[in-house]
Order: structure tokens, then C-alpha cells, then sequence
């Protein structure tokens, strides 16, 4: 077998790198990260042969819960069976589910100007209560099920819909805060605001050890594994023009208004 088939090459260290990039849902045209529209890529870049680490990029506000969850898990399955380290590189943002995708890394790394944390659940929606009644329109809904109905737009808000909400919304919580206690044990120092859902800068979320320390992809691959390190992108397959074209031009621009308002809540 010739050299020139291995991810060595003379010493050469192939790196495969996989960006994840965007709002994280299940949803839509193949335009959001989920674990379908990643996986092929995971699958491929800890497929690789002789190299001992897989890099992530990651520039993401976050989105679907379980989704992220089940990215960061697979992630750190294909980690142990491989045998290979994880480097988690943030960007712009890895708020959210943004940073539990980063804490699929066994090292996070972060950009000066990065914004990261916001390890918290939101939930929420409108009311349109009063405005059926001023415009005369009589909402009929039929359930079985005694509160199948809940959380409906169009009634008044129920405070026990709400305390049942609450409640999802802080096991959901509690299940992201195992998750960064269990990746971070040793290095978290925490205080009273680290899991209240506040984004932090890439300074402090070193100091409270949230991430490790500063870096770029190329400048910390290079130092760890020599300037010839060789940078593999692994892109997850792009939609195909019959899905796109099913999944409608309003669906897409729905998804990137979601994506742009959803990066826009940190100012980005």
C-alpha cells in the first residue's frame, strides 16, 4: 500500500474537522442541525483511519433540546469506540444548545470575541385572548382528554398550564446541568449565575471553566501536531434538490428567519 493512502503521511497528521453550524432542529428541508442531518458526517470523520483526534467547529445559539443532547451523545459514543479525542472549537457563539455541542469536546476553545453559556430552557408562545373577543370571533375546540387543550393561544392562560410548563421546562434544565457537570467535572467553578441561562464572554467563561482556554482550529492543531497538520473537512451531506423543492420556499424562509432571530437575541 502506498503512503499516500494513509492520513499519515511521513509523519503529516490528517485532522477530519466537522462544523456545525446553526439553529439545531428536526425539522424542514435539511437546513437545521439534528442528529439525521449530522450523523453521516460523525460517522465518517471517526471512520478515519490512524489519526487520533476528530475537531469540531461549532458557531450555533443553540435550539432543540433533544436534538443537541442527542448530537453531543453520539458524538462521545463514536469518541469511545474510536479511541480518538475530541477538540470542540467555538466561534462567534456556543450558547444553549450551541454549548452542549461543545461539551462533546474533551477540550473547549474559544475565540476572544466568542460568547458562550446560556445553559437554561426557554419556552413560550402569545395570547390572543382579548383580541377574539374585541373582533367577535368564537374559538371552538373539542378534546378528549381533560387537558388536551392546554396552553391554547386563543383562551385565557391557566396558572396550572403554566406550573405544568414550568415543570417540563426545569427537568429539561436539570438534565443540561447533569450534562455540563458531568463533561466539565474538575473544571467548573460555580457560582450563582452559571446555570441560570446567562451568556458569559470568552474570558469569563474561562475563568469559571466553562471552556479551557483561547484558540483557533488551525493555530492549536498546528501546536499540538506540528505545522503540516492537515485540515479534513467532513461535511454532512447537502439536501437533495427534490427535498429542498418539497420542502417549500416558505418552509426555508421561515427557518432562516428562525436562525436570524435566534442569532439575533446575542447580538449576532
Amino acid at each position: 500500500m502506498s503512503c499516500a493512502m494513509w492520513p499519515f503521511d511521513s509523519g503529516r497528521v490528517t485532522a477530519p474537522v466537522i462544523r456545525l453550524e446553526g439553529l439545531i432542529a428536526s425539522r424542514g428541508a435539511g437546513r437545521g442541525l439534528s442528529l439525521n442531518t449530522v450523523e453521516p458526517a460523525l460517522e465518517r470523520a471517526f471512520a478515519m483511519k490512524r489519526t487520533p483526534i476528530v475537531a469540531l467547529s461549532i458557531n450555533s445559539p443553540g435550539g432543540s433540546a433533544v436534538q443537541s443532547r442527542l448530537i453531543t451523545q453520539r458524538i462521545r459514543q463514536l469518541a469511545a469506540q474510536k479511541k480518538k479525542r475530541v477538540l470542540a472549537f467555538v466561534e462567534d457563539i456556543g450558547a444553549s444548545g450551541g454549548y452542549m455541542l461543545a461539551c462533546a469536546g474533551d477540550e473547549i476553545f474559544v475565540d476572544p470575541s466568542s460568547i458562550v453559556g446560556s445553559i437554561g430552557v426557554i419556552g413560550g408562545g402569545f395570547g390572543f385572548p382579548e383580541l377574539m373577543a374585541k373582533i367577535g370571533v368564537e374559538r371552538r375546540v373539542y378534546t378528549a382528554g381533560a387537558v388536551k387543550g392546554r396552553l391554547d393561544a386563543f383562551r385565557p392562560e391557566d396558572p396550572d398550564d403554566v406550573a405544568r410548563l414550568q415543570a417540563i421546562l426545569d427537568h429539561i434544565h436539570e438534565v443540561f446541568i447533569g450534562l455540563v457537570r458531568e463533561r466539565r467535572a474538575g473544571k467548573l467553578k460555580e457560582t450563582p449565575m452559571l446555570f441560570q441561562g446567562e451568556v458569559f464572554t470568552a474570558q469569563e467563561a474561562i475563568a469559571s471553566g466553562l471552556v479551557d482556554g483561547f484558540g483557533d482550529l488551525h493555530s492549536v492543531l498546528a501546536a499540538r501536531y506540528g505545522e503540516t497538520v492537515r485540515l479534513k473537512r467532513v461535511q454532512p451531506p447537502k439536501p437533495s434538490l427534490l427535498r429542498r423543492l418539497m420542502g417549500g420556499a416558505g418552509d426555508a424562509l421561515v427557518e432562516t428567519m428562525e436562525e436570524r432571530a435566534a442569532f439575533a437575541r446575542f447580538g449576532l
